[in-house]
């Protein structure tokens, strides 16, 4: 039997942006229901870093994936946010006009949600990471192969090879350094894809001898009933010889998929969807595309930069929502009506 609710905003992606896009919009009295495919709040931000510090959110010098996502479920929830989780949008139907939309979400639970706007939140789509050619690979992961780290202290004591060239790769790589009994970073090349701060502290903490860093590429994999022993590595110069571990890592980037919004007619670019930087509204009126799933010139896919498009966002929605209702903004710390609906005086 098919359930039907409504509500103002159907939110399409349940990670950090999403979640601030609930802060934003409840400001301006509109209700929201929320749909993500995991089975938790959070994105990717809980299910790939949760333990991942980040250092570029305002007011914070540091903070981490999962402490952004608590954080963030408490500033919402005067708001009383509804959400769908472990499902997946499937379909969506245009009821409404381009002056007056009206939506219809489709979920693979079979669940529709009708409202006035749509904002997609959906990060790069569903995502999963990819996979280094190496046979026997499955028979290890989730025990001693991991793409993602939920608990640093599985780390603790053991030897762990981080393979990769990128932000995750050396992020991991200095953060697991005092927790494991010795990391090793293996590249295929003395160039990386990372922040220069992080570079360059990698780099000291191998000529320290703190760190050792391996010039060339898995090839193969040894152990049993899951736990590695060694891995098989080629070293650029042709060498080939067994280095002995306990975990590995391989941080190859995540291979990203837009899933059923491909099919809502709206103009994408290189499987994202480009908006209008006055709102971030896509090519259909009333849907609205924030985070790391929309483009334009000049986007850095930074939360942060998220945060400020969710905040824009909902200025227009609240057009679609309340049509015949005149918006005037006010700030959080001057305003009493907003004070009372966070709970503060």
């Amino acid at each position: 039997m098919t359930e039907s609710v409504s509500t103002d905003v159907a939110i399409v992606g349940a990670g950090p942006v999403g979640l601030f896009a609930v802060f934003e919009l409840g400001l301006l009295d509109i209700k929201c229901h929320l749909v993500d495919i995991l089975p938790k709040v959070g994105g990717q931000c809980a299910e790939l870093y949760p333990e991942k510090p980040i250092y570029d959110i305002p007011g914070f010098p540091i903070v981490t994936g999962q402490e952004i996502v608590d954080n963030l479920m408490k500033q919402i929830r005067p708001f009383g946010p509804t959400f769908h989780l472990g499902e997946m949008v499937t379909g969506l139907d245009t009821l409404g006009t381009a002056e007056k939309p009206l939506f219809r979400v489709q979920t693979d639970n079979e669940k529709t949600i009708e409202a006035k706007a749509i904002f997609v939140a959906a990060g790069g789509g569903s995502f999963q990471p990819k996979k280094p050619p190496l046979q026997g690979l499955d028979a290890y992961e989730e025990k001693s192969v991991f793409y993602s780290i939920r608990k640093m202290d599985h780390f603790r004591g053991r030897r762990v090879v981080i393979v990769g060239g990128g932000d995750s790769a050396l992020d991991w790589a200095l953060n697991l350094q005092p927790v494991a009994s010795r990391v090793t970073l293996v590249h295929r090349r003395d160039a990386f894809r990372a922040a220069p701060h992080s570079v360059n502290a990698m780099r000291a903490l191998v000529k320290s001898g703190d760190m050792d860093f391996v010039l060339g590429q898995v090839t193969a994999l040894k152990g049993a009933d899951g736990q590695l022993s060694a891995l098989t590595i080629r070293r650029e110069t042709g060498e080939v010889y067994d280095h002995e571990t306990d975990d590995l890592l391989p941080f190859f980037g995540l291979t990203m998929k837009l899933g059923p919004i491909a099919g809502w007619g709206l103009n994408l670019h290189e499987n994202l969807i480009p908006v209008d930087t006055a709102a971030f509204e896509t090519s259909a009126p009333g849907i609205f595309a924030v985070g790391d799933i929309n483009t334009y010139a000049g986007k850095l896919k930074l939360i942060l930069c998220g945060f400020h498009e969710a905040a824009l966002a909902a200025q227009k929605a609240h057009h679609y929502v309340y049509p015949d209702k005149k918006l005037t903004f006010q700030y959080t710390t001057s305003s009493t009506s907003l004070q009372r609906k966070l709970g503060v005086s």
